[in-house]
């Protein structure tokens, strides 16, 4: 890191002597001007690290933002990545969202792509992430990029990449992706024609489309009525267009958040999982009225996620919202009951109620690392689900999360639940009198300075708690190490003793910074046996305070 005055201004005017960008020239130019040190050591105190998430940050001059500079960097490093592995005059499909400079880092990878020899086709317009997901496969692309920064705030932009199988990229080829990045001297060194790439149609949409009907039962009922909020994001076109093929009712969109929004006007943060996100949603359900709403579904920005919130009378919103691990209980439950074949799949932070779940249907199952990049490579896979509510129900189509099937195929799950008397909350509770409630919570903590979560990671290393709400800590996991089964990773993992006097069978504790944002997350679990359906309220009580009580006794381990 830079921390001399001049050589600060020298670094900042040769990026300024190259940046193609307006916008960002003006800003740093400014910097510049003002001598604005302190900013600049920001801005310059490395670069934006590109790894198994891509890119992703703050939009903004200099190496350490997302902007134009940096993503032609980042194009031209993974075309060298290509032409080195025999590709390179294979094709490349760019998506993009409705963010702040979205189209322009989309139009900035096709033009790269282009200069260095390779096909580059664009999609039409804004649209969900997993329509790019699709296209990648049904094109024979040799590589897909998503211009998405996902659910993060406003200020942020990011730059996912998917190699041709469709799935997201894993160690090594984020490493030797990363290599070539940094192996850009010069933007002048990068070719950037006018003109040559493809901009797709409204075929590749309808394939896409056509496609998503393949996750439903045919003759399954229908009759379900929906609220739906793309949350400020490029679902809702998408969505409606499934919903109308697949024969449902047209889901009543909350006005507020229906068109796209880079600047999320209506949330403080634009992910259905924050509290406050849910509110329009929930007051459209009620002004519908108590019959006219079965559920409420969101999905995030770009339209990879799913929410899923039922009726819950006596509580303030009227509605609650289920939990991801809940919602991919439910999904495997329904595949289950339609018969399907295949391994399901989920991650180690995600409830294990799913493996219980696949044993008694006598289907495999696997745990993987934290997101579809491993998930979408398991052997097998007929369905996986993570609890950051990303749902992969037709693994052909789409080896990624996709919030438009899902929202499908719980909205057919609905249906027939409503069809013969019952809701999705009563196949909830079969599933916990059939093999325990699990009932799940996190701690998660945002916060501004990154070496607080290095701090709290290091904390618990070096003094491991040896019981947690009570419950002795049976067996610690430091997957930084790695296991039999899975890569070495930033995580903590406690297994918890049961407590027949308390009625606790098990349970379970994941830490771990998050990927993709300031964020230590802490995945909480735990198994309630349930004797009776009279038994659920208590079994419901039982876990949730032993919830509380694992989070507190956690929170001050760490540190946090």
């Amino acid at each position: 890191m830079a921390t001399d005055p001049a050589e600060l201004i020298h670094r900042a005017q040769a990026w300024l002597a190259e940046d193609p960008d307006p916008e960002t020239r003006d800003e740093l130019s400014k910097l510049i001007e003002a001598e604005d040190t302190d900013e600049l050591a920001a801005r310059f105190a490395g670069t934006l690290q590109f790894g198994t998430a891509g890119l992703r940050g703050e939009l903004g001059a200099g190496p350490m933002r997302m902007n134009r500079s940096v993503v032609i960097r980042a194009a031209a490093g993974l075309a060298a990545y290509l032409k080195a592995q025999g590709d390179g005059s294979g094709l490349v499909v760019i998506g993009y969202d409705a963010r702040h400079k979205s189209a322009d880092f989309a139009r900035d990878t096709a033009a790269v792509m282009v200069g260095a020899g390779l096909r580059a086709a664009v999609l039409p317009r804004p649209l969900p992430t997993p329509v790019l997901a699709f296209a990648i496969r049904h094109l024979g692309a040799v590589a897909g990029v998503e211009v998405t920064a996902s659910h993060n705030p406003p200020r942020d932009n990011g730059y996912k990449v998917y190699l041709g199988d469709g799935s997201q990229i894993v160690p090594p080829a984020d490493g030797e992706i990363a290599a070539e990045i940094a192996a850009v001297r010069s933007l002048a060194d990068v070719p950037r024609p006018e003109s040559g790439w493809e901009t797709l149609d409204e075929t590749v949409l309808d394939a896409y489309l056509a496609r998503t009907d393949a996750v439903l039962t045919p003759g399954s009922p229908r009759d379900t009525k929906v609220v739906y909020t793309p949350m400020h994001g490029v679902g809702r076109d998408t969505l409606v267009a499934a919903f109308a093929r697949a024969g449902f009712p047209a889901p009543t969109v909350v006005a507020e958040q229906a068109e796209p929004d880079p600047d999320f006007p209506t949330v403080a943060f634009p992910n259905p999982e924050e509290p406050g996100a849910m509110d329009l949603a929930f007051a459209t359900a009620r002004d519908r009225g108590a019959s006219g709403v079965d559920i409420v579904i969101a999905n995030d920005p770009d339209a990879d996620r799913c929410a899923v919130a039922v009726p819950a009378p006596g509580t303030p919103d009227g509605w609650r919202m289920l939990r991801g691990d809940e919602v991919g209980a439910l999904l495997a439950a329904h595949l289950v009951n339609k018969r399907a074949s295949g391994t399901f799949a989920t991650t180690i932070v995600s409830s294990q109620l799913m493996s219980r779940i696949a044993a008694a249907a006598s289907l495999p199952y696997e745990e993987t690392l934290t997101g579809f990049k491993w998930l979408a490579r398991v052997d097998g896979l007929r369905y996986a689900f993570e609890e950051a509510l990303g749902y992969c129900v037709d693994p052909e189509g789409v080896r990624d999360k996709d919030g438009i099937t899902a929202a499908l195929l719980i909205t057919e799950l609905a249906a027939e639940l409503k069809q013969s008397g019952r809701a999705l909350t009563d196949l909830l509770d079969d599933l916990a009198l059939e093999f325990g409630l699990h009932a799940t919570d996190q701690l998660s903590v945002r916060v501004e300075d990154l070496s607080l979560i290095a701090d709290a990671m290091h904390r618990l290393r070096a003094q491991p708690p040896t019981a947690l709400a009570g419950l002795s800590v049976t067996r610690a996991d430091d997957l930084n190490r790695g296991t039999e089964t899975l890569p070495p990773t930033d995580g903590l993992r406690y297994y918890l003793s049961g407590s027949p006097e308390a009625g606790i069978e098990a349970a379970r504790v994941v830490v771990r910074p998050s990927g993709t944002e300031p964020k230590l997350k802490c995945y909480l679990e735990v198994v309630v046996p349930v004797a009776s359906a009279e038994a659920l309220p208590e079994a419901r009580t039982k876990a949730d305070a032993t919830l509380a009580s694992i989070k507190a006794d956690l929170s001050e381990a760490a540190g946090i």
